[in-house]
């Protein structure tokens, strides 16, 4: 079978998801374009270089709408043979747009991809496409649905985490993302966001909140606590499912969990052959990749078995890791993935995560996925992990390794 290897990942500096936002007057198609020309500027790529393009979106109405990917085809300067597949698997639809790629360029479908996604969460509000498991009784009945600050809560519930200590992470994730941007670590990545005029309308992520303490923290009020004790009472229909929870704890809010901002990322995937051909050097080959299903309820507990998976198929163990991204949507994510591993917090998210630079639904997982590539090379480590947490209950993973 055939290698399929990293030669590049770029991303968007990360906007508030808001109207104030930044990025908030840049379109989704707009984005996606961009990032696509950048691919093709950074690696001198002309005419049909690759089979297609793949790209993760989870709020797919309205301009996330019509296959976004080939919209962003034909609207960048890519060669217009290429077609655009448009792909969602909730928060992991970026990775899972990487692992898709790998794994046709492994199986001899295609030279070469581009793969990543975007969500531009100031435009196309989260939610919005009303999602059938949220607002179908009969499946909602059945799935004992709650939202996933709820799952969160219960995470934290179930293995005994506490508001300290996910604030003690959250507090962590900003004092290393801070530090990352200080030493200029995402500056090999960073693709600025510029107006048809040529001006950079933004170069940083701009949601992070350098100086965030405890005491900050521990001001805010638990952002599910409401929905889940008065209206809708979510807290019971969890109890129904887990009937040993003589209640929930929420200790989830808007500073230990992610932020809702826009953006998107991209990564090139190709063959030996391709890298040759088009005189670039791969940087990692994608080792392995998995997704697994996990109950629905709790919902956010995919990157533990998952990442057992993942480690079970290809022959390794958790201690062949050297680095970790485990995405932030909630604090109490990254607590049961290091809880159930024994993994020490020096090796995961060490420039931060989405706590302090916030996570855009559909680019998220091609994000982090470029993140530990970047980090690996600056350490001058060989293996990484890359994994999220994913809506309905679900998890995906994927092991680079350099070259």
């Amino acid at each position: 079978m055939t290698e399929a290897y990293i030669y590049d990942a770029c991303r968007t500096p990360r906007g508030k998801g808001r109207a104030d936002g930044s990025l908030h007057e840049v379109t989704s198609v707009a984005l996606s374009a961009r990032l696509l020309d950048a691919v093709v500027e950074r690696n001198g790529l002309t005419g049909p270089a690759v089979e297609d393009v793949i790209w993760g979106n989870v709020t797919q109405v309205g301009e996330q709408g019509g296959c976004l990917a080939r919209s962003a085809v034909l609207l960048s300067g890519l060669d217009e043979s290429i077609p655009g597949l448009s792909i969602n698997r909730f928060c992991a639809s970026g990775m899972e747009a990487v692992n898709l790629a790998a794994n046709q360029v492994k199986a001899g479908a295609g030279a070469a991809y581009i793969a990543g996604g975007v969500e531009m969460m100031s435009r196309v509000a989260m939610g919005s496409d009303g999602a059938a498991i949220a607002v179908d009784p009969s499946l909602a009945m059945k799935t004992h649905f709650v939202p996933q600050g709820i799952s969160a809560d219960i995470i934290a519930t179930e293995y005994g985490f506490t508001r300290e200590m996910a604030d003690a992470l959250a507090v962590e994730s900003q004092r290393r993302a801070a530090e990352a941007w200080a030493e200029g670590r995402f500056a090999k990545s960073i693709v600025p966001v510029k107006d048809q005029n040529g001006l950079t309308i933004l170069d940083r992520d701009e949601y992070l909140r350098p100086g965030t303490t405890l005491e900050d923290l521990a001001k805010l009020k638990p952002a599910f606590k409401d929905m889940g004790e008065v209206m809708p009472g979510f807290d019971k229909v969890a109890m129904l499912k887990y009937p040993h929870l003589e209640r929930i704890e929420h200790i989830h809010h808007a500073g230990n969990s992610s932020g809702i901002v826009d953006g998107a990322a991209a990564v090139l995937i190709g063959s030996k052959e391709f890298g040759e051909a088009h005189g670039l050097k791969p940087r990692a080959r994608i080792r392995a990749t998995a997704k697994i299903g996990t109950d629905p309820t709790i919902m956010l507990t995919g990157p533990v078995p998952v990442t057992e998976k993942i480690l079970h198929d290809s022959g390794m163990s958790i201690s062949d890791i050297d680095l970790f991204e485990v995405n932030e949507a909630f604090a109490a994510v990254v607590l049961r993935f290091m809880q159930a591993f024994g993994v020490s917090q020096d090796k995961v998210n060490v420039n931060g995560g989405a706590m302090a630079l916030g996570h855009p639904l559909g680019a998220t997982g091609a994000i982090i996925i470029g993140t530990l590539l970047d980090e690996l090379e600056r350490r001058d480590l060989s293996t990484g992990l890359a994994t999220l947490c994913i809506a309905s209950g679900m998890g995906a993973a994927t092991i680079i390794e350099r070259v």
